[in-house]
């Protein structure tokens, strides 16, 4: 007999509740010939918004590989139970449309596979609340847009303030269990609580325009057709997922998520203490969130990894202190500090299967804005060449490699993106000027050529 199968019994009546209680679009309502093809009717006029969406994580969110295996254990594991509720945000136009199940797609139309696309975020028109997909679609013709003023020959269009919202993204970007309400993904709900929501800054003001963490202005048409306007919103909606958009063959994309992983934080080596051969040694390393509305990592955060890989050479580059390293097989050495969140099911075992999460047993990330200190420590060996140099690389991945191993197959190498580093060279502070780190013998020197210099003056 499956495990957890009084609570899987329980989450039934409580993925249909949703349905019964608010007016989000149920699944089979629809049909998907209700909705417009991205290639044959939006990019016709609408072509390098089309260019940029394509290939995003938005119109691969159903053909992502990492997704579809999750799901498909997950679909087995619950006896299917799980299967119209990740894929409300992955195919909401499959689910809408009773194209899911099963959660394989191999039932789905050609439009549905087509992720988050443009019909259907432009027919949401309204929303029961942020979290697990509360949306409401109404696939008349009538295209909600941010602007009060369009005009369209193709369509209808109508202002819609949810779309200009942080909340039109946290209808997905936050997920709670349906039976618990542990929260999942909390991407959203970490940008609310934050210094951005606080100055009235939105999901769309970073993830929506050229700039990589801040709003700057996109001026021009959104459509061949269209009125210039001082800002038109990009559709990249770029992360940091460089795995999947690399993989999926967008090079676009993933340098895109690179450029903007290497503009959220920022590292900082703090020495502290003599350097003395066959004595402890400390030092610090802060990491701080300068880029990012929301945790770093955020989102699936069980699975996201971000590390500090700690290096300390001597002065014949030998090393003497290692921490954060990957071995052989690709994994984080145990001894590395990881940021990210670990699930725990009901017997308090941690888990990254998040259907089983009952709890949350640690939760080790850097909130926007925010900034921690790792402290560090190691034994100076007897023989060491002075001065010693510490280097300290913040990394990051999307997901561990052996759970890719496990998922996917050992041919799939999870990219390691190098968001920061700060070094530092330390030398014996019996033998230098505290704070600058200049020896005696050098400030003797200089001190000579100084008196040298105003004997030449007289």
């Amino acid at each position: 007999m499956k495990s957890g199968r009084n609570t899987i019994l329980f989450l039934s009546l409580i993925l249909a509740m949703p349905i019964m209680v608010c007016a989000q679009t149920a699944p089979g309502e629809l049909s998907s010939d209700q909705f417009e093809d991205p290639l044959s009717r939006c990019q016709v006029c609408h072509a390098e918004i089309y260019k940029q969406w394509e290939g995003s994580m938005h119109s691969q969110a159903e053909l992502d590989p990492y997704y579809l295996a999750l799901s498909g254990m997950a679909s087995e594991e619950t006896d299917g139970l799980t299967d119209t509720y990740c894929a409300r945000c992955h195919t909401p136009i499959g689910v809408v449309s009773g194209e899911v199940p099963p959660v394989d797609g191999s039932n789905l139309s050609e439009i549905a596979k087509k992720g988050v696309q443009c019909d259907f975020c432009h027919t949401v028109t309204e929303s029961d609340g942020t979290a697990n997909a509360k949306f409401t679609l109404t696939p008349d013709g009538t295209k909600q847009g941010p602007f009060d003023d369009s005009r369209s020959p193709a369509h209808n269009t109508e202002y819609s303030e949810l779309h200009t919202k942080a909340e039109f993204c946290g209808m997905c970007h936050d997920v709670n269990h349906p039976t618990n309400g542990l929260p999942l993904e909390a991407t959203y709900t970490e940008w609310k609580n934050g210094p951005y929501a606080a100055q009235g800054i939105q999901c769309q003001d970073c993830h929506m325009t050229p700039g990589i963490t801040g709003y700057q202005a996109n001026p021009g048409k959104a459509s061949g057709i269209g009125r210039d306007r001082e800002h038109i919103w990009t559709h990249f909606g770029v992360g940091g997922n460089i795995f999947m958009t690399e993989y999926l063959g967008s090079k676009t994309h993933a340098d895109m998520a690179v450029d903007r992983l290497q503009r959220a934080a920022q590292v900082k080596v703090i020495p502290d203490g003599s350097v003395v051969p066959g004595e402890s040694y400390e030092f610090k390393v802060s990491i701080k969130n300068i880029g990012a509305g929301h945790y770093l990592p955020t989102g699936l955060t069980e699975s996201r990894q971000m590390w500090l890989d700690i290096t300390v050479t001597d002065g014949a580059g030998i090393e003497i202190y290692r921490s954060g390293a990957l071995d052989e097989h690709g994994n984080i050495d145990p001894g590395g500090v990881v940021y990210h969140t670990v699930l725990a099911d009901a017997k308090g075992n941690p888990t990254e299967k998040v259907w089983e999460a009952e709890s949350i047993l640690s939760d080790h990330r850097i909130p926007p804005k925010g900034e921690d200190t790792e402290s560090h420590g190691f034994v100076i060996p007897e023989d060491v060449s002075l001065p010693i140099s510490i280097n300290a690389v913040l990394k990051y991945r999307s997901a561990p490699q052996e759970l890719i191993d496990h998922l996917l197959g050992e041919e799939f190498e999870v990219p390691v993106v190098e968001m920061t580093q700060d070094s530092k060279t330390i030398r014996d502070e019996d033998k230098s000027i505290p704070g600058f780190q200049i020896t005696f013998p050098v400030l003797l020197g200089l001190l000579l050529l100084l008196f040298s210099m105003r004997g030449n003056k007289k």
